[in-house]
């Protein structure tokens, strides 16, 4: 099912994500979660969207 609430306010590439915008580059969400995969954050590798939900 195509998702036709694009938030453009949040960029997306991750299409296998079930908040993804098929389409188009956004999330559906209002909002996102954005963690740590470590204790302490020190580049980009080390975060996530942890609002990820599979099912893309």
């Amino acid at each position: 099912m195509e998702n036709k609430n694009a938030n453009p306010s949040i960029a997306c590439t991750v299409e296998s994500c079930t908040h993804h915008c098929k389409g188009q580059n956004y999330c559906s969400l209002n909002e996102i979660r954005v963690g740590c995969t470590n204790a302490k954050a020190t580049d980009c590798a080390s975060t996530e969207c942890a609002s990820f939900r599979l099912g893309g």
